[in-house]
């Protein structure tokens, strides 16, 4: 099973390099992961059956910019979380791919493949 999903880009105020209070950054965290769990609803995601996954990101920045993927792997964190609790599959049973795309966006594109169906 393959699932597409088209995911929102990240706030700059989830970035490892924000100096934001620890109070606005949970907030952020919180409104960033309940979208992108709404976000993949709307587009068919729902719970599956699978013991492993493998995502595929493929980062839109908003901009010509230019953006670390490491950071913007990191900036997607709890937006990967909300993803998660979305699939019943903990995240600790993924493996990731990423990629940066030369077209701009402001967007993440996942690919979400099974790897192992649960027993």
């Amino acid at each position: 099973m393959t699932l597409h999903l088209t995911l929102p880009w990240p706030p700059k105020g989830l970035s490892p390099n924000a100096r934001s209070h620890w109070a606005q950054l949970a907030k952020a965290k919180k409104a960033y992961r309940a979208a992108c769990a709404w976000t993949a609803k709307e587009q068919g995601a729902r719970r599956i059956e699978a013991a492993k996954l493998h995502l595929s990101l493929v980062f839109y920045p908003p901009s010509r910019r230019a953006y670390d993927l490491d950071n913007t792997l990191a900036r997607m964190k709890s937006g990967l979380d909300g993803l998660a609790d979305v699939l019943g599959v903990d995240d600790k049973h993924w493996s990731l791919s990423i990629d940066r795309s030369e077209q701009v966006g402001g967007y993440v594109k996942v690919r979400v493949e099974v790897i192992e169906c649960a027993a």
